[in-house]
């Protein structure tokens, strides 16, 4: 590429955060990637510019992670300051009392000092599991049970944000936010918060383009995260979405692409990019790493972004007023 094309280029590789913290605008998703690939795909992303993941305690396999960062670490391939490093607080962790417990969980399994980013996983408190009993302990509370099930626990989102705050405050995380919060949870938790959260992970896609929710993060300054920006893929194993789901088979996207010299799942992904939100997509695919990342020597049109929203079904795949009943045996809803 010349240098007046690399001049050219868009430059929306990081995202601002409240505060000034610059995060990197790809980062790679870590749900559902097996075990024994995690460590290994750690290693290739770095190599191949990631400096950006995103990772959880219930995605169990943050040890493996840490194994990753760390041979990346020590190989000198960047240096701790150079990386973002999401993790989350688990439903089960709600209390106040646990949630510093909690995050040094993660630390010790990350294999670091401290996070860039902690998140509240979702709006929902589960009743507590200790770590050596189950961990992660994921939706059920006793998976033993003749009709195991969800135990849901009384605990205000302003008591866990105020653990939270207290966590920036002892140097484990440098900034916190929220994950699949609306706007009337995140209007409560900023009229009651010391800190207002830097960050508000959900699912977008075209076809969840959520216009209202991106509009009123823009105004109250909290930067957006899309998970699962590719749509339907990961929920298709999880009987969670049918194989007539998939945005990158839309005409419309076919089109844009080959306009571009790029992947149906580029222009989506571009698209998430463009609008000034970051997007975590997972692969555990080498080929697909370097695909994920290579979204910033091309830009989509007005045009070409209007068509992208106007595909837009409010289709959201992730929804615990619909998977929480079916598999966990409990009606637990968090959107209307």
């Amino acid at each position: 590429m010349d240098e007046t094309a690399t001049m050219n280029r868009p430059q929306e590789t990081t995202l601002e955060l409240r505060g000034g913290a610059k995060m990197p605008a790809v980062g790679l998703g870590l749900w559902k990637i097996p075990k024994p690939q995690v460590a290994g795909l750690v290693e290739q992303a770095v190599s191949q510019g990631y400096r950006h993941l995103d990772c959880a305690a219930d995605y169990g396999n943050e040890a493996e992670v840490g194994e990753g960062l760390e041979r990346v670490l020590q190989a000198g391939r960047c240096r701790r300051e150079e990386l973002w490093i999401t993790s989350k607080l688990w439903n089960t962790y709600h209390a106040a009392e646990h949630v510093r417990p909690a995050v040094e969980k993660s630390l010790q399994d990350l294999r670091l000092d401290y996070l860039d980013l902690y998140l509240i996983h979702f709006p929902i408190a589960l009743r507590y599991v200790p770590f050596d009993e189950r961990y992660p302990p994921e939706w059920i509370y006793d998976p033993e049970a003749p009709e195991p099930r969800m135990e849901l626990a009384s605990v205000p989102i302003a008591e866990t944000w105020g653990a939270m705050e207290q966590l920036v405050r002892d140097g484990l995380v440098r900034n916190i936010g929220v994950c699949n919060f609306n706007t009337a949870l995140l209007r409560d938790l900023i009229a009651s918060a010391t800190t207002a959260p830097a960050m508000l992970q959900v699912e977008l896609h075209p076809y969840l383009t959520q216009e209202k929710l991106l509009r009123f993060c823009q105004q109250q300054g909290i930067a957006v995260t899309g998970f699962s920006p590719l749509g339907a893929g990961s929920y298709l194993p999880l009987g969670m979405a049918s194989e007539d789901e998939s945005v990158l088979s839309e005409s419309v996207v076919g089109e844009i692409a080959a306009a571009h010299g790029k992947t149906a799942a580029q222009v989506v992904l571009r698209w998430g990019v463009q609008r000034g939100t970051a997007v975590v997509p997972k692969t555990a695919r080498p080929e697909r790493l370097a695909e994920n990342l290579d979204l910033f020597d091309f830009e989509l049109s007005d045009s070409e972004m209007q068509s992208l929203t106007n595909l837009n079904r409010n289709r959201r795949f992730n929804d615990p007023g619909v998977f929480c009943e079916s598999a966990f045996g409990t009606f637990c809803p968090i959107y209307e």
